[in-house]
């Protein structure tokens, strides 16, 4: 009898927990732009590698989508040759998602850069590679008419080849090749706008170096940009305060925060099937929170990599740690797999694609159950995103939410639950359909459901005509 009672204790436990939220549909704030927190790819092949999914991350509305610009592209064969067909189609297939990319600079051509060596980061002429920058820049923005706007100088330079990429810096030998960078990228396009470093470690010397130069020099910097890999999303908060903290003392430089690569722990992911979506939704309304500009989770999709284009400009043991991680260990970051199957994840962002509008005025009585939610005039209608997070599991939930400050009328009401356990991933499997009804006039709306630990829901309301 004393085993039944232990057993049946927690679930009494469980079944007790409450939330109670609250939306004010009349308390109307600032633009949503959720599309801002957006997407990258790139780094490891000359292929667009998601353009057979391109229609499917077209309908999740993000603003930008993050694109190394490699060696493999082959963009300086010969003396005065330029090469750019195998890097339009990379550019086109992000275009016809409907986003902008953001083109982060990785290359070193063998002929400015003859030896293989992540610790030579200057090229042997530097008006050389201002007039390759500058073409490059022009064929995309004037040619191409493709209306890039953001340039990065480079991918973790504080690291090199660890993090992918063929050149490791000093904050010295950074900010000089930065401003030749940049140099080169204004004078194509002045609307540009420049930035890095695109850090590994958003606490490296090279991004109190580049501010320094840049303050001292009066030199152009529109945006600094790094990332960071953790499970907890309180950690990669804390990111954006310590770079916001550090620009405070460089008032005169007023950048923009882009935090372009960020996901999971890459050691030690949590392979609950619900955690990543809903960590991505957390994680996100911490970005918002802390005044983040833009963010590109990394990444669209994982792929397998050719060692023999890393070969070209990268040293063996360089190319060997990317064939290993990407070809031998199993990846759990892209929002299709390999085989192009779409991730839990995936749905997240759908999820979060429909907070179109403006924000409104939410509360929450339990920490780990929390909510965003935005009403767009056009459509009329209102929608929310409620979500049981905690890096720790938290406990299922029974969710009270009222909805009031609604304008009188009819409405439709609909309620989606992300399934992150199905085999399917049918939309509908994923997105279950769990309340459907039609609401007569009332300046309240109320609904109650079960919240499993890391669920998601998606609340609408639409006014009928």
């Amino acid at each position: 009898m004393k085993l039944l009672w232990l057993l049946v204790c927690p679930a009494i436990a469980l079944a007790q927990v409450e939330a109670n939220l609250s939306i004010d549909a009349g308390a109307v704030r600032e633009p949503m732009e959720i599309g801002r927190y957006a997407l990258g790819q790139g780094g490891l092949s000359d292929r667009p590698i998601f353009d057979s999914q391109a229609d499917a991350i077209r309908s999740l509305h993000v603003k930008m989508i993050r694109l190394f610009v490699q060696e493999y592209f082959d963009l300086y064969p010969r003396r005065g040759v330029y090469h750019w067909d195998t890097l339009d189609k990379a550019v086109d297939t992000i275009l016809e998602t409907g986003a902008k990319p953001l083109m982060s600079i990785c290359i070193k051509p063998r002929l400015l850069y003859p030896v293989i060596d992540q610790d030579k980061v200057d090229p042997t002429s530097y008006a050389e590679w201002e007039e390759l920058i500058y073409r490059m820049v022009k064929h995309c923005n004037v040619e191409k008419k493709a209306g890039i706007r953001y340039w990065e100088v480079f991918n973790e330079p504080d690291i090199g080849e660890d993090g992918g990429c063929p050149s490791r810096f000093t904050p010295e030998s950074y900010a000089r090749y930065y401003a030749h960078t940049a140099q080169a990228i204004l004078r194509a396009d002045p609307g540009a706008r420049v930035g890095g470093p695109a850090l590994a470690y958003s606490g490296s010397p090279l991004l109190k170096g580049l501010l320094d130069h840049c303050s001292a020099h009066k030199a152009p910097l529109h945006f600094v940009s790094w990332h960071i890999y953790n499970s907890d999303p309180a950690a990669i908060q804390k990111t954006i305060a310590t770079v916001k903290d550090l620009l405070g003392h460089y008032p005169d430089l007023h950048c923009e925060t882009i935090l372009d690569e960020w996901n999971m722990s890459l050691s030690k992911p949590r392979l609950e099937p619900g955690y990543q979506p809903s960590f991505a939704i957390e994680t996100i309304s911490r970005m918002r929170a802390a005044g983040l500009d833009y963010a590109a989770y990394y990444h669209i999709r994982d792929y397998h990599v050719d060692p023999e284009q890393f070969f070209r400009f990268m040293s063996r043991k360089g190319t060997l740690n990317m064939a290993n991680w990407w070809n031998l260990t199993p990846q759990f970051d892209g929002l299709f797999d390999y085989q192009g199957v779409l991730r839990p994840a995936y749905f997240a962002f759908k999820m979060l694609s429909r907070l179109t509008g403006n924000c409104v005025e939410v509360k929450s009585d339990r920490p780990q159950v929390k909510l965003m939610a935005a009403y767009d005039e056009d459509q009329k209608m209102l929608h929310a995103v409620v979500w049981n997070f905690a890096v720790e599991t938290p406990p299922a939930c029974h969710v009270n939410l009222k909805i009031g400050g609604l304008q009188s009328g009819k409405l439709a009401f609909r309620r989606l639950a992300l399934d992150s356990d199905t085999a399917s991933n049918q939309e509908n499997h994923r997105m279950r359909l769990r309340r459907n009804e039609t609401l007569e006039d009332s300046g309240e709306v109320q609904d109650r459901f079960d919240l499993p630990p890391y669920g998601v829901v998606l609340v609408s309301l639409r006014k009928l005509e």
